[in-house]
């Protein structure tokens, strides 16, 4: 069974209830939370006001898309070293235009000219 959703609004109205001598117990019982989610959200949102609360949610989203960009940009990376990293040389006809260019690069003599 999925629980309620709060709001920051409410989590830090619900932590400076708290703050101001409310005991946890009887915050728990009237928003019916857990005790660990209470705890939980006094060690995230312990002391924040509800802008920075927000600002929180809002950079751990990007902190997620970044993630994510990253991870794909990784793996694409990682496709392309491997693509890359095969020999290609062998696989082409011996016949063809790679016979025609190594013997017309071979056949120019090294030495300078004399």
């Amino acid at each position: 069974m999925k629980g309620k959703r709060y709001s920051d609004e409410q989590i830090v109205g619900i932590l400076k209830t708290h703050e101001a001598g409310a005991k946890a117990a009887d915050l728990v019982r009237e928003h019916g939370i857990s005790e660990q989610s209470f705890y939980r959200w006094k060690s995230k949102y312990g002391g924040m006001e509800v802008s920075e609360a927000k600002r929180l949610k809002e950079l751990e989203a990007e902190n997620a898309k970044l993630k994510k960009l990253l991870a794909e940009a990784e793996l694409d990376k990682s496709m392309l070293m491997d693509v890359l990293s095969k020999k290609w040389w062998g696989r082409l006809p011996v016949n063809g235009w790679l016979a025609t260019y190594r013997s017309t690069t071979t056949s120019v003599s090294a030495g300078p000219a004399g």
